[in-house]
Parts: C-alpha cells; sequence; structure tokens
C-alpha cells in the first residue's frame, strides 16, 4: 500500500488530506503514480495534467518524479512554496 498526502490547494481541490492505495503492479516511480492518479479524472485529472506544478516528497524527503516508490512508501504532493 501506499500512503498518499495532498497538501495545500492539491487537498483542497480533492476534498481530502490523503488516502492509501494498493500498489499497481505498474507503478514503480513518483511519474507511475501520477499518472495512475491523473487517469481517474475530475478534480485529479486537472490536478495531475501538469506535474511541473506539483513537488513531491518520498517518505519525507524532496523527490523529483522520476524517483523510484516501492510498497509501504508514503509520497506527499504539494505546490511550490517560496520564502521571504
Amino acid at each position: 500500500m501506499l500512503r498518499i498526502l495532498y497538501f495545500a490547494w492539491l487537498r483542497d481541490r480533492l476534498g481530502r488530506p490523503g488516502e492509501t492505495l494498493p500498489m499497481g503492479a505498474d507503478v514503480h516511480s513518483v511519474q507511475d503514480l501520477i499518472d495512475q492518479l491523473r487517469a481517474r479524472g475530475g478534480p485529479y485529472g486537472e490536478i495531475f495534467a501538469k506535474p511541473e506544478l506539483i513537488r513531491v516528497a518520498v517518505n519525507q524527503s524532496f523527490a523529483t518524479i522520476d524517483a523510484p516508490i516501492a510498497a509501504n512508501d508514503e509520497i506527499a504532493f504539494f505546490p511550490p512554496v517560496t520564502g521571504g
């Protein structure tokens, strides 16, 4: 199972802070997970249509969309943030 967390406007658009999903046999990277989520359509399709606008962390470490993922990983999606 994968633990997926959504933050900020992603959480607001999806109406949930996160979810637990079974890891599909064809999911090996963050990009594969994004493709799976986007295929759900609706708000998922809209949010993940432009993955370059989303940042990701795998097991609480910043990652890129080509980062590998494995069963029991935690994947967090959030918007880019800037400090002041």
